[in-house]
């Protein structure tokens, strides 16, 4: 059965522009990792100890089937378009993710596996929704799965989510560390608006926007580029420990990356 690549993403910077009820409004420029990706496929029920009515995820996850990502995409799916060969083939095989992204780690691995399912029932099933149509059903999952589902190598992204830019430039070669700390994405906003508040303006939005990644880590230290490297350092100490000269924090964490210059 064909595999389909989900691929991971930085955050090359990652600023808040406002609040939206209780969301903070973001604008960030997310890039593609070439070299990290999860892989998943549909493989026959036939081979499994699954029962025909059960959703059956088939890889290493520490979250329960309902809470993962994946399962709430077809939920999502199934909503929005009523498909019975959706049913059928969810009774008659399972998803297998072999997963090298790592969890609670600012790379996206969640967001990028709800996108790709998403796709591959899209593709296999022949259900003709476009890119737009699937971003909105992936935007109910979770605020990453926009970019993942319109595949972008680079793009800004703001609001909550929801408005995915494509920017154009070259893919940098990214090399990521991601240390062994579970960190909380809802913790670390709160800390932010707590401790940190301070939305940038208009004029430097834009002029982000329109800066490449590589002036962006040229010009910026780690803290000026991720508003909430700050709030993440002060929930969980332990950065610190980990943290290397030359390398930039990636969403909420535990993620680092830096380029590698060729």
């Amino acid at each position: 059965m064909k595999k389909y690549k989900a691929y991971a993403k930085v955050n090359i910077f990652l600023k808040i522009t406002g609040m939206r009820d209780e969301y903070h409004e973001i604008i960030s420029r997310f890039m593609r990792v070439e070299n990290l990706y999860d892989e998943l496929s549909f493989i026959s029920k036939d081979s499994l100890d699954a029962k025909a009515n059960e959703f059956k995820i088939v890889g290493e996850f520490s979250c329960d089937v309902r809470q993962n990502t994946i399962y709430k995409a077809y939920i999502e799916l199934r909503k929005a378009t009523n498909s019975e060969a959706l049913e059928k083939l969810m009774q008659t095989h399972a998803i297998k993710v072999d997963k090298n992204i790592p969890a609670f780690a600012g790379l996206g691995g969640g967001s990028s596996d709800a996108a790709t399912y998403l796709k591959m029932c899209n593709e296999v099933l022949h259900l003709g929704l476009s890119a737009n149509e699937l971003a909105q059903i992936g935007l109910k999952v979770g605020a990453d799965v926009p970019f993942f589902v319109y595949g972008y190598g680079s793009a800004n992204v703001g609001g909550i989510g929801e408005i995915v830019e494509e920017y154009d430039e070259e893919l940098l070669d990214i090399e990521t560390y991601t240390p062994k700390i579970e960190i909380s994405t809802p913790k670390v906003y709160q800390t932010y608006r707590r401790d940190f508040y301070a939305p940038i303006d208009g004029f430097e939005r834009d002029r982000l926007k329109k800066s490449s990644s590589h002036e962006v880590l040229e010009s910026m230290t780690p803290q000026e580029a991720n508003d909430l490297f700050a709030p993440a350092l002060q929930e969980y100490s332990e950065l610190k420990n980990h943290y290397r000269h030359g390398y930039f924090f990636s969403g909420s964490g535990s993620s680092f990356f830096r380029v590698v210059e060729s």
